[in-house]
């Protein structure tokens, strides 16, 4: 097995033979299309530095891996994003020699934690434990069937709930933000510091304008249109939340993701984050009928934002953990 690292700016079929590891996997839930995969692999959803590094046995990739190193917060470690074997090459000792090359990269970096995710129920599960990972989170996948969904009773939850919140207005566009929403939007994903981490050793991520506008960026180059609705309160001007849905601009293949939902401190308790999240499905379902199923995710232990999502309907597809490995 030879092992050799991705340039993407010559990525031959060793890109596209990587991509076809992944989708070798028939996991439930939306598929990526090249472009969204190349654009998470190459530097994530921040444009953070990283590497991808692919398997290859005469002449055919069997399984790769991809390292993230941020740097502009959380520089004591590194971030496993990929690292996968074709299931034809599995159990011959490939994936563990992948996981070595790839200590070896974070020890060289001078990362002293890595962390990887994987499925509860699939052989990721198995293969982080026995190589000395522990779990640190754990996260539930859920989706919503819009096809089956009660639209009738969704709009009057958001009737109900907007008696709570007379005091805020919302906007929403479609695609990356102006320039005059970008220092409201740093602010608002600051906001998703707050999320619960379980024993993760991750520091509180910093967010500003640019740093946003590279995000924006990254989704639009990954070919994904985001729908986002966000809520400012009306007295001071003040960016209170927000939420944002995304779907493949040229495959959708029927399904979307629920991105980031956020309420900051001083605004919470007016159930804004369900009005935004019923605001942006609706508009969003009236822009994009084709889709028929939403996915999103949730730390199992963040019992009030997976109330709203149960409220609306979301029901547990699988479990997932996030796993943790101090070197």
């Amino acid at each position: 097995m030879q092992i050799e690292r991705l340039d993407f700016t010559a990525p031959g079929d060793r890109l596209t033979g990587l991509y076809a590891v992944t989708q070798a996997d028939d996991l439930p839930g939306p598929k990526m299309t090249l472009r969204h995969f190349q654009a998470t692999i190459e530097g994530g959803w921040s444009r953070e530095r990283g590497e991808t590094w692919v398997a290859g046995r005469e002449g055919q990739v069997i399984g790769g891996y991809t390292l993230h190193f941020p740097e502009a917060d959380n520089t004591h470690l590194a971030l496993l994003h990929l690292l996968k074997v074709h299931p034809g090459h599995r159990r011959r000792g490939l994936g563990g020699a992948l996981l070595d090359h790839a200590m070896t990269r974070v020890k060289a970096e001078g990362r002293g934690v890595l962390v990887g995710s994987a499925a509860a129920d699939r052989p990721g599960a198995a293969f982080a434990k026995a190589h000395g990972f522990s779990p640190a989170a754990t996260e539930a996948r859920r989706v919503l069937d819009l096809r089956t969904a009660d639209w009738s009773s969704l709009e009057l939850m958001r009737a109900d709930a907007v008696r709570h919140a007379r005091d805020y207005s919302v906007e929403r566009w479609i695609g990356p933000a102006g320039d005059e929403l970008l220092d409201d939007m740093a602010q608002l994903m600051n906001g998703m510091n707050d999320a619960p981490l379980e024993d993760l050793d991750i520091q509180d991520e910093r967010w500003d304008a640019e740093r946003f506008r590279k995000h924006d960026e990254v989704l639009a180059g990954a070919g994904l249109t985001v729908y986002t609705m966000m809520a400012r309160h009306t007295a001071t001007g003040e960016p209170a939340g927000f939420t944002r849905l995304a779907v493949d601009a040229h495959e959708p293949r029927g399904w979307a993701r629920q991105f980031d939902t956020c309420v900051l401190r001083p605004h919470r308790g007016r159930r804004l984050g369900l009005i935004l999240k019923l605001a942006n499905l609706t508009w969003f379902h009236a822009c994009e009928p084709s889709i028929e199923q939403v996915a999103t995710w949730n730390s199992t232990s963040n019992p009030h934002m997976i109330a709203i999502n149960e409220q609306m309907g979301f029901r547990v597809l699988d479990i997932w953990n996030e796993w943790q490995l101090r070197l």
